[in-house]
C-alpha cells in the first residue's frame, strides 16, 4: 500500500486532489490537501481539504451537506497528484451544479455524448415539470399500470428481436426495454445507484465463492 510519506507535497505543503464519481466516472472537481487534511480523509473516509482562500482545513459537506464518501485515493507516477474517487452526496460544486467542470469551451460534434445518469435526471424533470407533448410525461400521467405495461411489450420485443438474429433490431430493443425500465425507477423511487450498488454486492459474492470453491478443491 502506497505510503503518505512517499507523496511529494509542493513547497506550500500542499498537493492537488482530483474528484472523481466513482459510479459514473464523471470527473467533479479539483481541490488542494495538505498533510493534515489527507489524513482526515483517510481517517473519516469523508473528504476534507484545504482552503487556500480561507487559510483552513475545509470538509466537504460540513456546511452544504453535499459530503462525499471516499471510494479509494491513488497517486499518480510521479505522487505529486492524487485522484480520489468518490460517492457524493449531492452536487460538488457550490453553483449547484454536479461537477465543477460546466464551462465548456470546446466541442468535436462528431462525438456524442451519453449518460445514463443524465437521462435518469431527465426523466426526474419530465416527471416533475410535466412538460406539454413529452412522451416520458405522458408515461408518468398514465401511471404505474401503463409503465409496466410497456415493460412487459419491450421485454417480448427483445425476445423476438433475438430469436430472429436480427442485431441491429435487437440492439433497438434494448434501448426501449432500458428506458422504459428507467421511467419505472424514477415512478419507484429507485436510483441508478442502487442498482449498481446490487450489481457489485453481486460481483463480489461471485468471486467470494469462485474462491471457496478452489479452496475446496485443494
Amino acid at each position: 500500500m502506497f505510503d503518505i510519506d512517499a507523496l511529494r507535497f509542493a513547497a506550500d505543503g500542499l498537493i492537488p486532489a482530483i474528484v472523481q464519481d466513482f459510479h459514473t466516472g464523471q470527473v467533479l472537481m479539483m481541490a488542494y490537501m495538505n498533510r493534515e487534511s489527507l489524513t482526515i480523509s483517510l481517517e473519516e473516509k469523508r473528504t476534507c481539504f484545504w482552503s487556500r482562500s480561507r487559510q483552513e482545513l475545509w470538509r466537504k459537506g460540513k456546511t452544504s451537506g453535499n459530503t462525499q464518501a471516499i471510494v479509494s485515493i491513488h497517486a499518480d507516477c510521479d505522487s505529486d497528484t492524487l485522484l480520489v474517487k468518490v460517492i457524493p452526496q449531492g452536487p460538488a460544486c457550490h453553483t449547484g451544479e454536479q461537477s465543477c467542470f460546466f464551462n465548456e469551451m470546446a466541442r468535436d460534434d462528431a462525438y456524442r455524448e451519453f449518460s445514463a445518469d443524465a437521462l435518469y435526471s431527465l426523466l426526474q424533470r419530465r416527471k416533475a415539470e410535466k412538460k406539454e407533448g413529452s412522451y416520458t410525461t405522458y408515461l408518468f400521467e398514465k401511471g404505474e399500470d401503463k409503465i409496466l405495461k410497456k415493460i412487459g411489450e419491450e421485454c417480448t420485443e427483445v425476445v423476438i428481436a433475438a430469436k430472429n438474429d436480427d442485431k441491429a433490431e435487437t440492439v433497438y430493443e434494448i434501448a426501449d426495454l432500458a428506458y422504459h425500465t428507467m421511467v419505472l425507477m424514477v415512478q419507484k423511487g429507485i436510483t441508478l445507484n442502487d442498482i449498481r450498488s446490487e450489481l457489485a454486492s453481486r460481483h463480489v459474492v461471485d468471486k467470494k465463492v469462485k474462491q471457496e470453491r478452489m479452496g475446496g478443491e485443494g
